[in-house]
């Protein structure tokens, strides 16, 4: 479990069992932008003092899709993750790290047309490099280049994408990835109802609100569009298409299958008779009967994995928020069988029937040809994996935050040794030492002589719990003063009794 030091007078938002409280505290927390002082207002303020005396200075903003995380953030930031990766060692995934830069040729070809917004670079000493978009392309690039066959792994890393960010919804050029995935070869669907079962802890860990995870496979989609007359040149544009049915109705999905990808208009409303279904063990077995996918092999491959798939979630407990969906295309050219991707849900009001969809957190799928394109002799190693999406999680509690007007503790500090008369700096100096040698998260004010009040005033704001007081009858008598900021009691410790007291009130 993820905790905060105590806090005097915190309050805390709810979260899950492993999550922990989200305990808010202190003016130095604060998301609010900090207002410039009188008479400075800002780098344009500056710029044009500069211009009057012909210096030029450097705009002062972060680039289009970007942004600087102060410590209130970064903070929270650091608690999400935490909450992710501990999700992932539960589950036995062994950490590891990858270039931020990659071969173009390594990246190209393998995003189907979000392939346009890789960051491609200049030609930099003979190799033609580009930013990676994002984790799993790396993964596969590893495991084919060390020769591994068997892993399982977790990576959290930013990624790059040259994309139109939409700050306010979490879409950035650069943001974090939180990747974990099973290579190799095992029998079928044990793996995929795991990642499942992660991306359903996770997000009931974190408490968003109502969520549901919609899954389909490939081969499903695959067999719909060749039951529906779609040529095999035209599977990987029509399945692009019908990932925007969660954006956009099915009447302008239609019409863009016509217009653009080159469908008829009969295959495109066949199309249309599959795709809006959803359901669950009831709807896969329905399509087992269909007559006309259950005569396609491929498709009928992913329906009875599908049924399997639903048999071992249900023995993890977890089908009531899994939707077969197949809408759910997922663009990447990558995957082969099952994908996967959670949503966050709304209801409008009570009396709406169904729930709408407010974002994608979590996506994924089983893509068991990629490590064989990297590898000289073809050899293929099957994966699956999920990507948690922790950029739109972290925009959800942000606002939230800013909304209830909470404050978020930005340290750990847990003691901080303060002195009620002048000249004792040697003293706290002494003490503070002997506090961070016993492993004690500790701080003092960096003034000779401050004043008592301030000293507990910094405490109160920055949500210290303990402060440890050392005045000239402290020195005299061997003692040192131990305050509980929160009560403001005082009890006189024996010096050598300090650290073990102080790790005592620790003590969750």
């Amino acid at each position: 479990m993820l905790r905060l030091a105590p806090f005097a007078a915190a309050r805390c938002l709810p979260a899950g069992p492993r999550l922990g409280p989200l305990c808010l505290a202190g003016n130095s927390g604060s998301f609010a932008r900090s207002r410039p002082p009188a008479g400075d207002r800002g780098p344009l303020s500056r710029q044009v003092r500069a211009a009057a005396g012909g210096e030029r200075l450097p705009v002062l903003k972060t680039p289009k899709g970007t942004r600087d995380h102060p410590p209130a953030q970064a903070a929270l930031r650091e608690r999400l993750l935490g909450a992710v990766v501990s999700c992932f060692k539960r589950h036995g995934a062994a950490a590891i790290d990858t270039p931020v830069l990659e071969l173009r040729e390594t990246l190209l070809g393998k995003y189907g047309e979000e392939s346009k917004l890789i960051y491609e670079l200049q030609d930099q000493g003979g190799e033609l490099l580009a930013l990676r978009y994002d984790l799993t392309v790396p993964f596969a690039r590893y495991l084919a280049m060390n020769k591994i066959t068997k892993m399982k792994r977790y990576h959290v890393a930013k990624v790059y994408r040259r994309d139109n960010p939409a700050t306010t919804r979490g879409r950035y050029r650069e943001f974090y990835q939180c990747d974990f995935d099973i290579a190799g070869q095992f029998d079928p669907m044990i793996p995929d109802a795991e990642c499942l079962k992660i991306v359903h802890e996770i997000l009931s860990d974190l408490q968003l609100g109502d969520f549901v995870i919609k899954v389909n496979d490939r081969r499903i989609l695959n067999g719909v569009f060749a039951v529906c007359g779609v040529p095999e040149s035209k599977l990987i544009p029509a399945c692009s298409t019908v990932d925007k049915l969660d954006k956009v109705p099915w009447e302008e999905v239609r019409s863009e299958m016509v217009a653009e990808k080159g469908l008829s208009p009969e295959a495109a409303d066949r199309i249309g008779e599959y795709v809006q279904l959803h359901g669950g063990l009831d709807l896969i077995e329905q399509l087992l009967q269909d007559p006309k996918l259950s005569q396609n092999k491929v498709a009928k491959e992913g329906l009875g994995d599908m049924k399997l798939l639903f048999e071992y979630l249900s023995l993890f407990g977890i089908t009531g928020k899994i939707s077969f969906d197949l809408s759910l295309a997922r663009g990447l050219d990558y995957y082969t069988g099952v994908i996967f991707e959670a949503v966050l849900l709304q209801q409008d009001n009570e009396h709406v029937e169904e729930p709408v969809s407010v974002g994608s957190v979590a996506g994924g799928g089983r893509y068991d040809g990629l490590v064989g394109m990297f590898d000289p002799k073809g050899r293929k190693v099957p994966c699956v994996g999920v990507s948690i999406g922790i950029e739109r999680i972290f925009s959800i509690l942000e606002q939230r935050l800013e909304v209830s007007g909470e404050k978020l503790r930005t340290t750990e500090t847990q003691v901080l040794v303060a002195t009620p008369q002048k000249h004792l700096l040697a003293a706290r100096m002494k003490l503070i030492s002997e506090l961070w040698d016993a492993g004690i998260k500790a701080e003092m004010l960096y003034k000779k002589d401050p004043k008592l009040l301030k000293q507990l005033q910094y405490c109160e704001d920055t949500g210290i719990p303990l402060a440890a007081i050392v005045g000239e009858q402290e020195l005299a008598d061997g003692v040192v003063k131990l305050r509980d900021v929160a009560t403001r009691k005082e009890v006189d410790i024996p010096r050598e009794k300090l650290i073990d007291e102080i790790r005592r009130r620790l003590e969750p």
